[in-house]
């Protein structure tokens, strides 16, 4: 069913772009991802090759609409056109508000908000094109408040605003857009290294299952908004 579709991954070099990159790649889609640093693009190439051929890492920082701009143009160039954009970059700094700088509240906007918006811009013409698909990476602190995560919180609301109101756009072009808001995943993400206390989070697998869930489905529904949770939270 997937076979021959083109998806370009933000922030696919580790974590939840890494495991949506590979389950992509195990059911026949071709893959562009980037990421900020060469070396990392590198090594997730090479490991991703392992699970199809038809995978390409580009180096790209999605806070630049350039280089996003830059990003879509290998991609077609490489494969032809582009079905399927998954923004999943994103980095949280958690900090009593009074005490969070103005250096890192900008980074977490532009990347995890400004850097939707500037993937969707970069690649909306090669989706209309091919009628795609389009998919945020959100948070359930897209929904959920709490201490000392004023930047975040403020980011992930951002990001689903923007995507439910973008899908109402986008869908007169007949394409298709999903925010996921997850809970606690197994990545590296905040400094986290995942080990087996974190086995009953949310694995990056279980997050690209879910998205080919999301593009496998009838074209006549959509889920605009999933929240995404462990089965039974730790103690």
């Amino acid at each position: 069913m997937l076979e021959n579709k083109v998806a370009y991954i933000t922030g696919g070099t580790k974590g939840i772009g890494f495991g949506i990159a590979k389950i992509l790649l195990e059911n026949g889609v071709s893959v562009v991802f980037s990421g900020r640093k060469k070396e990392n693009v590198e090594k997730s190439e090479q490991e991703l090759k392992r699970y199809s051929e038809h995978v390409l890492g580009i180096v790209s920082d999605v806070k630049s609409l350039e280089s996003e701009k830059e990003a879509i143009k290998q991609t077609t160039e490489r494969f032809g056109k582009l079905d399927f954009v998954i923004a999943n970059a994103g980095l949280g700094v958690f900090k009593p508000v009074d005490e969070l700088t103005a250096e890192e509240w900008n980074d977490m906007i532009n990347t995890n908000l400004t850097g939707a918006f500037y993937t969707l811009k970069a690649s909306v013409e090669e989706l209309k094109k091919t009628e795609g698909y389009y998919i945020t990476i959100a948070s359930l602190a897209g929904a959920n408040f709490f201490e000392n995560g004023a930047g975040y919180n403020a980011s992930k609301f951002g990001v689903v605003g923007f995507t439910q109101a973008a899908m109402i756009d986008l869908r007169k072009h007949n394409i298709k857009s999903t925010v996921i808001m997850p809970g606690s995943v197994a990545t590296h993400f905040n400094g986290n290294i995942p080990s087996e206390k974190d086995a009953w989070k949310i694995q990056p697998e279980d997050m690209g299952n879910l998205v080919l869930d999301i593009l496998k489905m009838n074209p006549r529904v959509l889920p605009s908004k999933i929240e995404f949770r462990a089965t039974k939270p730790a103690l």
